[in-house]
């Protein structure tokens, strides 16, 4: 599971890997998390904040997008940068998660909104998954 950062004019182009569905959807939070406020999930503390999201989409990218801008309204709403997710449910339209969050008193970068520009989730021919997000800035 990964995530690196590209070059885009007043945003952030984000790919994302991992080797199943439900890892790229832990990579998107992971690498989100980490433009909001930098390095703050590498640190193993506790959380302070536990959320629950339950989504339904056409697809896995919009499953992916909606998933990723539900846990950025959240991140928001409580202040906080979640770092943990716990899966209940995960198809490739439906999602039921616990998120686990830090409070922080600022962030890093503020994230207008996630896109759904560039985004298609792909299992590729060696089995891992991918898209890109681009992040408005």
């Amino acid at each position: 599971m990964k995530f690196q950062y590209f070059a885009h004019t007043a945003d952030i182009r984000m790919k994302v890997e991992g080797n199943s569905f439900k890892e790229l959807m832990v990579a998107g939070v992971l690498g989100m998390s980490n433009i909001l406020k930098e390095d703050i999930c590498d640190r193993e503390d506790s959380f302070d904040i536990k959320s629950n999201i339950v989504l339904k989409a056409t697809d896995q990218t919009c499953l992916l997008i909606d998933f990723l801008s539900e846990v950025l309204s959240h991140s928001y709403l409580e202040k906080s940068i979640y770092c943990k997710v716990i899966f209940i449910k995960l198809t490739a339209t439906d999602v039921i998660a616990d998120i686990y969050g830090k409070k922080t008193i600022g962030f890093d970068e503020e994230i207008k909104a996630v896109t759904y520009h560039e985004a298609e989730v792909v299992k590729t021919r060696g089995n891992t998954w991918e898209t890109f997000i681009i992040f408005d800035i």
